[in-house]
């Protein structure tokens, strides 16, 4: 008998309108490729609360467009939430002050839950640059691709070893 394993997800960036939610759409597009939709719950949320609320923001939906990741029109920013550190099996900032805003928000890190996306990708220490300040919304989905990419790799092969 197989175990129903469900992976849930949390990215977290500054705002909730540009990086997390990308993250969320690429990570949600991903794992449904690989047939694997229904093991994994992918949400985003803010560290902030300026932009509560505020759908995505225009030049990051034009950039998942253009990549062919839907999205949902009808997300919107919404804060971290308390319950959210019991709720997620991991919490993944673009950003050292994603993680630092994270874990303060939470009181520390216990459970080793909470990750710096591209630390997936090979990269450890390195950040996802904000695009709202860079504009360089084609470097963001680059980072944001080679993180959820890697993340998924290694959460494959701890479900298919659950599995067996």
């Amino acid at each position: 008998m197989h175990k129903q394993v469900v992976t849930r997800i949390l990215f977290i960036c500054h705002g909730n309108i540009c990086r997390s939610p990308m993250a969320e759409f690429v990570m949600k597009q991903l794992v449904s490729e690989a047939g694997l939709a229904e093991k994994f719950y992918i949400e985003s949320a803010a560290t902030s609360w300026e932009e509560i609320g505020n759908p995505i923001y225009p030049p990051a939906k034009a950039k998942l467009r253009e990549h062919g990741v839907p999205f949902g029109a009808e997300k919107r920013a919404q804060p971290l939430k308390a319950a959210h550190y019991q709720d997620f099996d991991l919490l993944i900032g673009m950003d050292a002050a994603n993680i630092r805003n994270t874990r303060r928000f939470f009181g520390g890190d216990g459970a080793g839950k909470v990750h710096l996306l591209l630390d997936y990708a090979g990269r450890p220490g390195q950040e996802v640059a904000d695009p709202w300040y860079s504009g360089d919304f084609e470097a963001a989905y680059r980072d944001i691709m080679a993180g959820c990419r890697g993340l998924l790799d290694i959460l494959q092969k701890g479900i298919m070893r659950d599995e067996i």
